[in-house]
Parts: structure tokens; C-alpha cells; sequence
């Protein structure tokens, strides 16, 4: 029966989305099926194989190594802090984003990171269908994170239609930031974080393309080369670059702050009319329908459900930190299909930082697409996060 509610809820969130898309005659389904079926695949290679949980710690090694190299850095400029056991979201997750979009954009002046953009979202769109810059984004959010991921193609997005940069909105609200990677190994099984990062990131490309379809012509699929005399000299380019990180930095802390703020100035007014309620309880009753699909029972649904809550109104952190506490009194599917929930950014405060993203990297009047469409970035990535787990809850019991 568990089984089956799980089989039924991957049904029912396509369908929900597909109700929601303002252009449902230009659904591609043929591509819609082809990614559910790699989603399908990687699923059962990455927890069925050793193969597959080899491969996945080697890449995610690399990034490790990254960020390891941006703490060198930091730490030369904030030694004190650095040398803390537990340091803090802005040194830890943002300040890393400075050494990520230089190293990225070395790679882009030599044309390696364009090559590896062109032949990778070749390969993706002749699967699914679909453009290739959208396909290279959702594989290149896997490891790299939203803002850093725009923040690599900002010269791409700069000459795309108002109706392609919502795409890239709705599609960079179901990823996570390699330099966090590490903080949730701490809390829950890596298994679950590993398979959770790819399908999140191909069922952003699914669900986007669902939620907001765009028809990019033959001539407008390609990946733009900068030119040798606007790529400037090599200096020139890693300092802008630098200067880039650090602006992209300060817009999305302070875009955290205000969000994480008004979640708590929210709460104090219902707990005023209504003692002990708070949004997170709210979202918690709303969401337990939704849980149920994940093929849980009663007590585990209504636990999950909260999650959800805690997840969409703060953070996944404070989501995994309370998850943390039972997992040993979990069953594993409900273990497997939390873990895989919690483990991406869809919250009220990653629509500040996409909105931030776009608005330091691209321009202000662009950014107003995040703005005028905030209902579907939160649909899309609360989606993504459901599809992803109840895939992932039809191979775990």
C-alpha cells in the first residue's frame, strides 16, 4: 500500500505542475519522459552500485578541494574565525562563492569551461529535447550552487528573453552549494545527499520546462563566446572576477538576513493572536497531503510534513539538525525520503538570493522577472524536492 502511495505521489506532483503551467499545449512530454526515466536510472545506479556511490565521492572530492582552496584564503584574511570548530554561514557558504566564480572564469577565458557548456549541453538537450544552456545549467547547479552557477554564465544570460531568465529562476531554486556539502555530511547519511544533488538538478530541468515552456529556435540554441577584446587581459578578467564574487557576496547575505527576519517577525504576530503558532506549523498542515504520497504512516507523514515547514520557511539546516535527533528511531524509507527533501535550497530566502544573484550579475530591470513570478519559483522548488524524494522513496524500504 506504502508503495503504491509512493508510485501515486510522482503522478501526482507532475500533474499538479502541469495543472499550474500557464502554457500547457507547449509541454514537451516526450522530453518530460526521457528525463524521468535517467532519473530512474541514476537513482537505482547510485544506491543499487558501488560504482556509483565511487563516482559521485570522486567528483564531489573535486569541489571539496575547491572550497578547500577558498578557505585558504579566507583564512589568510580571517584567521580567528576560521580557526573556530563551527564557522559561521557567510565564511563557511558565501565567502567561498569569491574563489569559485575566478576559478570558473579562468576556465572560461581559456574556453575550456564554453567547450565543456556546448559538448555537455549537447548531450543533455539531444536526450531530453531540451535548449542547451538549460541543460548545461541544471548539471552544472549539481555541484557549484545557484548563485555561483549564474554568476559562471552571466555573460550567456545577458542577451536571453525576460521568459528564458525566469527558467533559470525557477530552475536555481532546486540546487545546493558545493561548499555546504561537507556541513551536511555532519548531520545525515551522505547516500541519500549524493543521489538527492543530480535529481535535483535534472527534475529542475524537468519541472521548469513544465511549469514555464519556452521554444528556443535553432539559431538562438547556442553558447555565447566572448570575443578575444572583451575577455581583456588575463589579470583584468580574474580581478573583475573577484570584484564580481564579493558584491554577489554582500547582496545575498544581506537578502538571508532580511528573509530569515521577516520569518521571525511573522511568527511573533501569529503567536500574539495565537500562542505557539507559528508559519512553519502552518506550512506543516499544508504539506501533510503531500507527505502522505511519500509512502509514509501516519506519525512519520505528519513528522515529515513539519519538516517541510521548517525547510520552506528558514532553512534545510535547521530541517536536518531536528532530523538528526530521530534518525535512529526512523524507518529507512522515511529516513531516505526526509534526507533527500531537505537537501536543497528551496525556501523563502533563496528567492532574496536568485533575485540578488540576478540583480548583481545581470541587471536591475532583468531582475524583475524573480520578482513579478515568486509563486512559481516556490511551487517549482518545493516540486523538485518532493519528485526527488519520492523517486528516491520507490528503492528504499
Amino acid at each position: 500500500m506504502y508503495f503504491l502511495l509512493n508510485a501515486l505521489g510522482v503522478v501526482v506532483v507532475i500533474g499538479l505542475i502541469y495543472l499550474c503551467s500557464p502554457n500547457k499545449s507547449k509541454v514537451n512530454w516526450k522530453s518530460i519522459l526521457k528525463l524521468l526515466v535517467i532519473d530512474f536510472l541514476i537513482t537505482w545506479f547510485m544506491l543499487s552500485t558501488k560504482i556509483g556511490s565511487w563516482v559521485i565521492s570522486k567528483i564531489a572530492s573535486f569541489f571539496t578541494w575547491l572550497i578547500d582552496c577558498a578557505n585558504e584564503g579566507i583564512s589568510f584574511v580571517f584567521p580567528s574565525v576560521m580557526a573556530n570548530d563551527q564557522v559561521d554561514f557567510f565564511f563557511s557558504a558565501l565567502m567561498p562563492i569569491i574563489f569559485i566564480i575566478t576559478f570558473f572564469d579562468i576556465l572560461t577565458y581559456f574556453g575550456i569551461l564554453t567547450w565543456i557548456i556546448d559538448k555537455v549541453g549537447w548531450l543533455i538537450s539531444k536526450i531530453s529535447g531540451l535548449p542547451k544552456l538549460e541543460s548545461f545549467f541544471s548539471i552544472q547547479m549539481m555541484f557549484l550552487g545557484n548563485t555561483e552557477a549564474l554568476a559562471v554564465i552571466r555573460q550567456q544570460l545577458t542577451g536571453l528573453s525576460e521568459n528564458r531568465l525566469l527558467t533559470f529562476g525557477i530552475m536555481s531554486m532546486s540546487c545546493i552549494s558545493g561548499s555546504i556539502i561537507g556541513a551536511y555530511l555532519t548531520m545525515v547519511p551522505a547516500t541519500y545527499v549524493f543521489v538527492a544533488i543530480p535529481l535535483n538538478c535534472l527534475n529542475s530541468l524537468l519541472l521548469a520546462n513544465m511549469l514555464n515552456p519556452v521554444h528556443v529556435s535553432e539559431e538562438e540554441d547556442i553558447v555565447y563566446v566572448p570575443t578575444k577584446e572583451e575577455r581583456g587581459d588575463f589579470f583584468s578578467t580574474i580581478s573583475n572576477s573577484m570584484l564580481i564574487g564579493i558584491r554577489m557576496v554582500i547582496v545575498i547575505a544581506a537578502m538571508v538576513i532580511g528573509y530569515v527576519a521577516l520569518t521571525a517577525g511573522v511568527n511573533g504576530i501569529l503567536g500574539f493572536f495565537v500562542k505557539g503558532l507559528t508559519i512553519q506549523k502552518i506550512f506543516s498542515y499544508i504539506f501533510s497531503p503531500f507527505s502522505f504520497l511519500l509512502g509514509l504512516p501516519k506519525d512519520d507523514a505528519m513528522y515529515v510534513a513539519q519538516l517541510m515547514g521548517i525547510k520552506l520557511s528558514t532553512n534545510e539546516f535547521v530541517g536536518m539538525l531536528d532530523l538528526t535527533s530521530r534518525l535512529k528511531d526512523l524507518a529507512p524509507h522515511t529516513v531516505a525520503v526526509a534526507v533527500t527533501f531537505l537537501t536543497s535550497f528551496a525556501n523563502f530566502s533563496t528567492v532574496g538570493m536568485i533575485y540578488g544573484a540576478f540583480n548583481s550579475t545581470i541587471s536591475a530591470e532583468k531582475s524583475k522577472v524573480i520578482g513579478k513570478n515568486v509563486w512559481k519559483l516556490l511551487v517549482s522548488g518545493m516540486a523538485v524536492s518532493l519528485l526527488s524524494a519520492m523517486i528516491v522513496g520507490l528503492f528504499v524500504w
